[in-house]
């Protein structure tokens, strides 16, 4: 009797399992680095997990901290379903928090009514024109859009850290941030004194637009045909080229939505570091939830209290906070890694 390795797909009802035995491997692996630090495992994680669930105020920073997370998910997830690896989610976000910022201060003395659409409109263009040059790269020369998109997220920090340093230097502290919004152009608090802004209402709509188009759309069909086999795609009479730009322009807007719920929501003006890297987790959230709306959106609230939690076990046990960013990279590798798996399976044969 030996053990045989076999190509075959993974039955039906585990699918739905992987990320739930994701996070258990993961958080196994990582209590290592937990015990180090000669804290317990399990006491780190129930702060992790438990504890900021555990009062009001902490609850809603969880959907705070969920609310780009959901956007950048959901930029992900619509271009990887269309075959587009778009790795340019950050330098998206930037563009659309950039483009915010301008509309905020020119619009921000006048009509909420006006300044806040615009803004969202304009983030969405902006997020758009970021992703266009990558995304013509992709469908007229063949360029591998993985390499444009990323290396387009270190020129647009570095765009946006000239401006900062630039028109944009606040004259009097010399501080590298933009002047602030208008009051107009502030997204209205969803509780009072509380961080929740409309930017989640924003992001919950984009999440069931997602789910609408990919499922029940005919381009929703095109796309998953075109991520499936483009050249099947192409055989049975889809544009492909069309779809996969479609797929990288929303894909860049959704990303856009994320600067704006950034600018107008959290900070109100622009600064070097609006993103701690929420296009990137914007990756790690669109893999855990297995490229379903519905799955990136428990991924984002799932990563939205892992973020919380960070500080919360940071300050009870002494575990340094970026625990919280490990778990997170962690996470990625090991669902990577069943995701693979699940097309092979061990076998016992006779010899």
């Amino acid at each position: 009797m030996g053990l045989k390795v076999e190509r075959a797909p993974a039955p039906v009802w585990i699918r739905p399992l992987i990320p739930i035995a994701a996070i258990v491997v993961t958080f196994i692996l990582t209590a290592s680095l937990v015990l180090l630090v000669e804290a317990n495992p399990l006491e780190a994680y129930y702060y992790f997990l438990i504890d900021p669930l555990s009062s009001r105020v902490s609850a809603i920073e969880v959907l705070v901290k969920a609310t780009p997370l959901l956007l950048t998910g959901a930029a992900v997830t619509f271009a990887f379903v269309g075959g587009y690896w778009n790795i340019g989610a950050e330098g998206q976000l930037y563009a659309g928090a950039t483009a915010a910022t301008g509309i905020g201060i020119w619009l921000g003395e006048t009509s909420a009514w006006l300044a806040l659409p615009a803004m969202i409109a304009g983030g969405f263009a902006a997020g758009m024109l970021w992703a266009l040059v990558p995304a013509l790269m992709k469908v007229k020369l063949a360029i591998d859009e993985v390499v444009t998109t990323l290396l387009l997220n270190s020129v647009a920090l570095f765009a946006v850290s000239a401006l900062l340093n630039g028109p944009w230097r606040n004259p009097i502290s010399q501080w590298p941030q933009s002047p602030d919004i208008g009051p107009a152009a502030i997204f209205p608090k969803l509780i009072p004194r509380s961080r929740l802004h409309l930017g989640f209402i924003l992001a919950v709509v984009v999440i069931i637009i997602l789910w609408f188009v990919l499922t029940k759309t005919a381009l929703g069909l095109r796309m998953r045909a075109v991520g499936l086999s483009p050249a099947a795609a192409r055989f049975a009479g889809i544009h492909v080229e069309r779809t996969t730009l479609i797929a990288a322009l929303v894909s860049g807007g959704i990303a856009g939505l994320a600067g704006v719920s950034e600018i107008a929501g959290i900070h109100y003006h622009l600064i070097d570091a609006i993103s701690p890297g929420y296009g990137y987790t914007g990756i790690i959230i669109a893999t855990l939830g297995t490229l379903n709306a519905w799955g990136v959106a428990l991924a984002a609230l799932f990563i939205g209290l892992i973020d919380t939690g960070a500080q919360t076990v940071s300050r009870a046990l002494g575990v340094p906070s970026y625990l919280g960013e490990v778990i997170q990279a962690a996470l990625l590798l090991v669902t990577l890694g069943m995701l693979l798996l699940q097309s092979y399976r061990l076998k016992w044969e006779r010899r």
